[in-house]
């Protein structure tokens, strides 16, 4: 292990500028809280943002070009001496935006084309799992819709249905028996629902237990771990209702205790890494699983190929290290050289979306309160889908804010972002407001544990 160096350090030996101009791709919450941090950092110069959002421009210059618009970017890059492009949504790395920089000499953040399979297809992530031993549900690939539904008649039990590729975070149907999950498959397969992500569907155990996130960031040879979070997937409070791209987050997960912690990395995230350095696809930038913690210990539900949303909310707010570093010594393979260091205080995402998202919403609705959250101390107001019309701000996506907060403890961050999303108001708004109440209660249900085995103190 090498020793830690200073910020400059790892500038000069590796012959960066002493200021760089930042590319960062996307135009949600996650891309805000990446720009809102590398805002921070006295080595830039210039940030730009594509497409970026009405939050986002007080900090970086938007350009209007789509994350999918791999030519443009390249073009753009290459146009403006970008030294470092940091890739925030899946799309462009399985679209090959890193090997295309690669090709014009530009340095970027992100896995290649080949690499980012982890999470464009569910397929390769299981071939990959299963042939290195890491632990995760047993599952069967299917490339034709009959023969899928064969295997599901003669199956037993829930089961997940998945399209195997990109769907946004919204192609996993959880099925509690054999008639629910025909009707999953019939609306990845027959009805498209998902489009060419449901060419192939992978049919799985549903796994029992806990979910939680781990991200970590990794050169292709060093794995260092950021903090634990929690996601929360379903629209209504109670994880009902159908999955979102993310309805909050908060960090640390309680579920994650210091033994898990070891054994995810020892069993999960390392192996990982190593497996796809084997195969000849070195993994660099930010790798994300997404765990199932149960009584067997912790078990993949799917790798993600980049920082998680709206996980990445709480893991910034906690970021002490300056990001830009850590992103140049992922470039140059010299993670082993930087030391991260993380704020003990937990923090707490609540996303504000759009009335009927998941499904059909309206856009184009102004939002009012905007200036007293963000003024609120320990608060971020990350915007996701917002419009910037003449000074004012107006809803532009379905989810539309990731209100973030930090407290001493897991219940004041809880009551800090609650307060803030209080003051923010638009039509039709709608928020869960149950965000962090697992971590409330497994730290309770701990208390109790302790004071069951030592006793309350009284005589």
């Amino acid at each position: 292990m090498r020793t830690h160096r200073t910020v400059r350090d790892v500038l000069y030996n590796i012959a960066w500028r002493e200021k760089v101009k930042v590319l960062v791709v996307g135009g949600g919450g996650r891309e805000h809280a990446l720009v809102w941090k590398i805002a921070k950092s006295p080595l830039v110069e210039k940030i730009y943002c594509a497409p970026g959002n009405a939050g986002i421009q007080k900090a970086a210059q938007c350009v209007p070009i789509a994350a999918d618009r791999v030519d443009d970017l390249v073009r753009f890059a290459e146009e403006e001496r970008v030294d470092l492009t940091v890739v925030g949504p899946e799309m462009p790395l399985v679209l090959g935006l890193v090997d295309r920089m690669n090709e014009k000499g530009l340095k970027i953040i992100g896995p290649t084309q080949k690499a980012a399979q982890i999470e464009g297809s569910k397929a390769f992530a299981k071939k990959l799992m299963k042939r290195h031993g890491i632990p995760t549900g047993d599952a069967v690939v299917f490339s034709h819709r009959d023969e899928a539904a064969t295997y599901i008649r003669t199956g037993s039990g829930p089961l997940v249905i998945k399209a195997d590729g990109l769907a946004a975070g919204k192609g996993v149907l959880l099925c509690r028996d054999r008639k629910e999950a025909m009707v999953a498959l019939d609306r990845i397969m027959l009805e498209r629902e998902f489009g060419d992500a449901g060419n192939r569907v992978v049919v799985e155990e549903l796994l029992k237990g806990e979910e939680a996130s781990f991200i970590v960031f990794t050169d292709g040879r060093t794995v260092v771990p950021m903090p634990t979070s929690q996601d929360h997937k379903p629209v209504f409070d109670n994880d009902e209702g159908p999955n979102t791209g993310g309805m909050g987050a908060y960090s640390p997960a309680p579920v994650v205790t210091e033994e898990m912690h070891q054994r995810i990395m020892e069993e999960i995230m390392i192996p990982a890494v190593e497996a796809m350095a084997e195969l000849g696809t070195p993994y660099r930038g930010a790798l994300y699983a997404g765990l199932m913690i149960g009584e067997e210990g912790p078990k993949v539900l799917e790798f993600n190929a980049r920082f998680g949303d709206p996980e990445m909310q709480p893991l910034i707010m906690r970021l002490e290290s300056d990001l830009v570093p850590i992103l140049i010594a992922i470039v140059e393979g010299e993670l082993d050289g930087i030391e991260v260091r993380w704020d003990p205080r937990p923090a707490v995402c609540v996303v504000m979306a759009s009335g009927g998202y998941p499904g059909s919403y309206e856009k184009g609705k102004e939002i009012e309160g905007l200036n007293d959250a963000e003024a609120m101390d320990d608060v971020a107001v990350f915007h996701a889908g917002t419009r910037n019309l003449a000074g004012r701000i107006f809803t532009d996506g379905g989810r539309v804010l990731g209100v973030t907060a930090q407290g001493r403890d897991i219940e004041s961050a809880i009551k800090r972002a609650y307060e803030a999303c209080s003051l923010i108001r638009w039509e039709g708004l709608h928020y869960r407001k149950d965000i962090g109440r697992k971590a409330l209660k497994k730290i309770l249900r701990s208390q109790s544990n302790d004071n069951s085995i030592y006793g309350s103190g009284s005589e």
